[in-house]
């Protein structure tokens, strides 16, 4: 009798140990489950961050001695303002870097509201670099608008007039710009928002308002772009009504201060999203090829105080 008891308890030991080691079996195969779940959430982290950094890419300009002055670039698809006075070196600027862009196979877009379309090129050639192939290549365009056509852009684009005469209520509904449908450019000038707030005069809350669409307008398809106002020789804002600058990614400042008989050239980043610039005033010259910058070559002194 003694010994079935003690055959029942051993049977009863080994059931309960096995049960043990199916639990223990259970837990550490949820253990090596959790750790495979947590290990593809690493791995999917690490490679979203991988393609994060992948998409912000950066843009050179080709400018001598400018793209020095950034530790990357400028940031693909960002809207630039270019202020300086006149002459002193924004269309030169603007030119450069569509033709150092046009000539590596990218679709470049100038779009002038003062100067005409021969003018341009001839200021390009002037400089040695050849517009007219260029422009037959499709990488380069130069159109000339008129100022004083400027109002609010037709839906039906160019085919009626660029900017059509609506009211005020009719822009929400409107582009700020048509571009043709075959011909999407990588980067565009816009030359001058000085001259197209001229088109608003006595409507300055129109003109901000447009202003706003304009710089969204080319956000929206992705292009880098460069829009150049007018601003006295040492600025002390860097656009027509102040709003362009907040609208703006970044503002790049061109000076050029008298000291005695002579005028002394310089530029700044003054603000660029999205990426480590130099906070310095730096020399620039026009040379025979173009606009060099200096990078190293800080300008103080009379510039400052004045």
């Amino acid at each position: 009798m003694m010994q079935k008891k003690s055959e029942q308890n051993t049977i009863f030991n080994m059931s309960k140990i096995k049960e043990n080691i199916e639990k223990e079996l259970g837990k550490n195969e949820t253990i090596k489950q959790d750790v495979k779940i947590l290990e593809q959430k690493i791995q999917n982290t690490t490679e979203n961050l991988k393609k994060d950094k992948k998409m912000k890419t950066y843009v050179l300009t080709g400018v001598p001695g400018f793209d020095e002055l950034f530790e990357k670039g400028i940031p693909k698809g960002s809207n630039v303002l270019i202020a300086g006075g006149a002459g002193s070196g924004k269309t030169i600027f603007c030119l450069q870097i569509l033709e150092y862009h046009a000539s590596r196979g990218e679709k470049c877009f100038y779009m002038s509201f003062e100067e005409s379309e021969k003018r341009l090129m001839e200021h390009m050639e002037d400089f040695g670099w050849n517009p007219e192939k260029l422009i037959a290549s499709g990488n380069l365009k130069i159109k000339r608008y008129l100022p004083s056509d400027i109002h609010y852009l037709s839906e039906k684009g160019s085919d009626n007039a660029m900017f059509a005469k609506e009211e005020d209520s009719q822009l929400l509904q409107l582009e700020p710009v048509t571009l043709e449908e075959d011909y999407k450019p990588d980067f565009v000038v816009i030359d001058s928002l000085t001259a197209i707030a001229s088109s608003f005069l006595g409507k300055e809350g129109s003109y901000r308002f447009y202003a706003e669409r304009l710089f969204r307008f080319f956000e929206k398809i992705g292009s880098t772009n460069y829009f150049t106002t007018e601003t006295l020789q040492m600025p002390e804002t860097f656009s027509q009504t102040g709003v362009e600058e907040f609208l703006a990614d970044g503002v790049i400042v061109f000076y050029k201060n008298k000291q005695w008989s002579m005028r002394q050239r310089a530029i700044e980043v003054l603000k660029m999203r999205g990426s480590k610039h130099q906070e310095k005033i730096v020399a620039i010259k026009i040379s025979d090829n173009g606009l060099i910058v200096y990078p190293k070559q800080e300008v103080f002194g009379e510039m400052e105080t004045k």
